[in-house]
C-alpha cells in the first residue's frame, strides 16, 4: 500500500529546526573538538572517537566506516526506521505542522502509520496464544518434538517464543476476535486468518503446527514459521505477505544476532529457523538465516552493516540440493562478492549435516563447529572445487569442461592481482602437480583471458581508472566546499568538453545541477542529501565527498590550483585513450597497402602523446597524488 509522499515544505520545515547536536546527543556522547564534536560511532565497534559532527553543516560523519548525513538520516539508521516514520516523529517533537502533497491524504497518511502498530500489536498477542498452547494438553506432542527431536532446553524454547497452533479450524479467530475484539479485517492483514471460500466466516491460517515467531531487527514480530507435526503439506510455512512482512527482506534471527555479529565481525548465514536457534543456543549467536533459500541484495547488504570485514559465512546443507541453493545464492549477489563490497565464505560441513545435525552429532561439535568457521573457504574458492568436483581432469573432454568452467569464474574477477592469483590456482589444479604442465596452463589461460574479444570487455586500465576517480572526486568535492570555484569548474567543463565517466559521479553531478543551477545554492550538500532520502537513493558511493575531515581543509586554501589539477587530468584521460586508439589502429595496418592511413594514425599517437606530457606538467601531478577522498 503506498504512503502519501510528505510536502517538501514540511520536509524542510523539520530539516531546518531539527538540530543535528540535540538528536545525535540522545544516542552518542559527545565531545567539543574545535568547531566540531567527537564520539564513538554507534554504528560500529571503535575504540577511539571517529564520528564527527558539524554544527554549522547540520551533518554527522564517521571517518572509520563511512556513515554520514542530516539528523533525518541519523535516526532513519540508528532506529532502523522509514524515511516517513522519522520525519512524522521529528516534526511532532519540533512541533511542525504536517502537510502532505494532497491535503485530503493526510488522514490516510495516519491511517496507515496506525495499521501497522496496530498489526505489531496482533501479532504479539497471537504469539502469547501459541506460547501458552504449547504448554497445554493439545500442545504435548510440539513440546516433546522440541525437547527429544530438538533437544531444545526450556530456556531455549522460551526465549525463541516457540508455540503451538492447536489444531482446531477457528481456535486463534475465537481468541482474538470474539475474546480480544479485535476486528476480524486487521487479523486478516496480519495473515493470520483467511475468509471461507463458501459460506460466510473465516478459518485460522496456521493449525496443528509449531510456531516459530518471526521478528524484525527491531525485535518487533511480524510474522511467523511454522512446521507440521504430521504428514502435511507443506512441511514448512510461512506467513503470507503483509503490511509488516515481506519474505524477501526479512532474515530470520537477526533481531538478536546483530550484536554477537558486530562483536565477532562475522555473519552466519543458515538455511533453517532451527539451525539458527541450535546455533545461539550452543553459544554461536552471529547466525541467521534466510526465510528459504531464496536470498537477495538486499539481504546480504543489510547483513554486511554489523560487520566492519564484512564477512558473511553461508552454510547451507552440503547435499545436492544444498550446494545448488549455495550456487544459486551465489548468482544472486555476485555483484556484491566480485567487487568486494562483501567478503563471501563458504562452509560445508562434514557429512552433509546442516548445522542442527552437526551439533548433536557429536560432544566436540561446537568446538569444531567454531573451526569450520575460521577455516571456511572464499566463496571463489569453493566454486573452483566445484567446477573440478566428480570430474577426470585426464579425460579430455572433462578436462575441457573444467577448463572452460574455470575461465568463466576468471573473466567476473575484476581485480587483475587477485585474477592472477586465480589463475594460477587453476592452472595447478589442471597440472595435478606437474610443474611444467602447471606454466604450460597458466600461459595457456592468461591468453585465452586477454583475447580481443575479452579485451573489448576489459575494465578501464587500473592507472587510468585511479587517476580519474580522483580527479572526479576532487572536482565534484571542491564544487561542494568551495562554492566561488563553481563558476569555474563549469566553465572548464563546457570549454573542454569535459564529463564525468563514473557513474554514481556521473549521478551526483545531475543532481547538483538540478539543485544549484545559478552555482550558489548554500544548502547545497543538505539538498542533496534530503533528495536522496527522499526518494530512497543511495549516497554510499559519494557521502564522503560531503564531509570535511582534517586533512582535507588544506585543500580548500589551495582550490583554484587543484581545480585546474582535476580538470588537466580528465583531458589526461581523454588523451590516453586516444593515444592507445591510434597505436592500436597503426599496428594492425600495413604501411605498403595503405599509406597514407598508416601515417596518419602515427601522426595522431605522437600528437596524443605530446598533448600528454604537456598536461602532466599543467596538472601539478605531485598534488593531485597526495589527494586521497576515497575511504578506505
Amino acid at each position: 500500500m503506498d504512503i502519501p509522499r510528505l510536502h517538501p515544505d514540511t520536509i524542510q520545515d523539520v530539516e531546518d529546526r531539527a538540530d543535528i547536536l540535540d538528536v545525535v546527543g540522545e544516542h552518542v556522547v559527545l565531545k567539543k573538538q574545535g568547531k566540531d564534536y567527537l564520539g564513538l560511532c554507534p554504528f560500529h565497534d571503535e575504540k577511539t572517537p571517529s564520528f564527527s559532527v558539524s554544527p554549522t553543516k547540520q551533518l554527522y560523519y564517521c571517518f572509520g566506516c563511512g556513515a554520514g548525513g542530516g539528523a533525518i538520516k541519523f535516526l532513519m539508521e540508528v532506529g532502523q526506521q522509514s524515511f516517513v516514520d522519522v520525519v512524522l516523529r521529528l516534526a511532532e517533537r519540533y512541533q511542525v505542522p504536517i502537510k502532505t502533497l494532497a491535503p485530503e491524504k493526510r488522514q490516510e497518511l495516519q491511517r496507515q502509520l496506525s495499521l501497522r502498530e496496530q498489526l505489531y500489536e496482533i501479532l504479539a498477542i497471537a504469539a502469547s496464544f501459541y506460547q501458552h498452547a504449547l504448554r497445554q494438553p493439545e500442545g504435548e506432542i510440539a513440546l516433546t518434538y522440541l525437547t527429544e527431536k530438538r533437544r531444545l532446553s526450556d530456556q531455549t524454547i522460551q526465549t525463541f517464543g516457540l508455540g503451538y497452533a492447536p489444531g482446531g479450524w477457528e481456535a486463534l479467530y475465537r481468541y482474538l476476535v470474539e475474546g480480544k475484539r479485535y476486528p476480524v479485517l486487521l487479523v486478516e492483514q496480519a495473515g493470520l486468518v483467511r475468509p471461507r471460500k463458501q459460506g460466510e466466516g473465516y478459518y485460522d491460517y496456521f493449525r496443528d503446527r509449531l510456531m516459530i515467531p518471526i521478528a524484525d531487527h527491531q525485535g518487533r514480530i511480524i510474522g511467523f514459521g511454522s512446521r507440521t507435526l504430521g504428514n502435511d503439506e507443506p512441511k514448512y510455512l510461512n506467513s503470507p505477505e503483509t503490511e509488516v512482512f515481506s519474505k524477501g527482506q526479512t532474515l530470520y534471527g537477526l533481531d538478536r544476532a546483530k550484536k554477537a555479529i558486530a562483536q565477532q565481525d562475522q555473519a552466519v548465514l543458515v538455511e533453517g529457523y532451527f539451525d539458527v536457534i541450535a546455533l545461539h543456543a550452543a553459544g554461536i549467536e552471529q547466525a541467521v538465516a534466510a526465510l528459504g533459500t531464496a536470498l537477495g541484495e538486499a539481504q546480504l547488504k543489510h547483513l554486511s552493516r554489523y560487520t566492519d570485514s564484512k564477512q558473511i559465512v553461508l552454510n547451507f546443507d552440503a547435499d545436492a540440493a544444498g550446494r545448488k541453493a549455495t550456487e544459486r545464492a551465489i548468482r544472486e549477489v555476485e555483484t556484491l562478492v566480485y567487487t568486494g563490497q562483501i567478503q563471501l565464505r563458504i562452509l560445508n560441513l562434514p557429512g552433509g549435516k546442516d548445522a542442527d545435525e552437526f551439533l548433536l552429532s557429536r560432544p566436540d561439535a561446537v568446538e569444531q563447529y567454531r573451526h569450520q568457521l575460521q577455516t571456511a573457504p572464499l566463496w571463489l574458492d569453493w566454486q573452483l572445487e566445484q567446477v573440478v568436483q566428480g570430474l577426470d581432469l585426464n579425460q579430455a573432454d572433462q578436462f575441457e569442461q573444467a577448463a572452460q568452467g574455470m575461465l568463466k569464474l576468471l573473466q567476473k574477477i575484476a581485480d587483475p592481482q587477485k585474477r592472477t592469483y586465480y589463475l594460477n590456482i587453476c592452472a595447478e589444479k589442471l597440472g595435478q602437480g606437474d610443474r611444467r604442465l602447471i606454466l604450460r596452463y597458466s600461459q595457456d589461460l592468461g591468453s585465452q583471458l586477454r583475447s580481443p574479444k575479452r579485451s573489448r570487455l576489459q575494465p578501464q586500465k587500473r592507472s587510468d581508472r585511479n587517476l580519474l576517480e580522483r580527479a572526479e572526486e576532487l572536482l565534484l568535492f571542491l564544487y561542494l566546499h568551495c562554492p566561488g570555484q563553481r563558476p569555474t569548474i563549469i566553465a572548464d567543463l563546457d570549454q573542454r568538453d569535459l564529463m564525468f565517466s563514473l557513474s554514481h559521479h556521473r549521478q551526483l553531478w545531475q543532481q547538483i545541477l538540478t539543485l544549484d543551477p545559478d552555482q550558489r545554492n548554500p544548502r547545497l550538500i543538505q539538498a542533496l542529501q534530503a533528495q536522496a532520502l527522499q526518494a530512497e537513493q543511495s549516497l554510499d558511493n559519494v557521502q564522503h565527498l560531503f564531509h570535511l575531515s582534517e586533512h582535507r581543509r588544506r585543500d580548500i586554501e589551495r582550490a583554484g590550483l587543484l581545480v585546474k589539477a582535476a580538470i588537466a587530468s580528465l583531458e589526461r584521460v581523454s588523451y590516453e585513450k586516444n593515444r592507445t586508439y591510434c597505436l592500436h589502429h597503426w599496428q594492425t595496418l600495413d604501411p605498403q597497402t595503405d599509406p597514407e592511413t598508416h601515417a596518419y594514425y602515427l601522426n595522431e599517437f605522437y600528437r596524443n602523446d605530446q598533448k600528454i606530457r604537456e598536461l602532466d606538467q599543467q596538472r601539478c601531478a605531485s598534488l593531485l597524488d597526495v589527494i586521497e577522498l576515497a575511504p578506505e
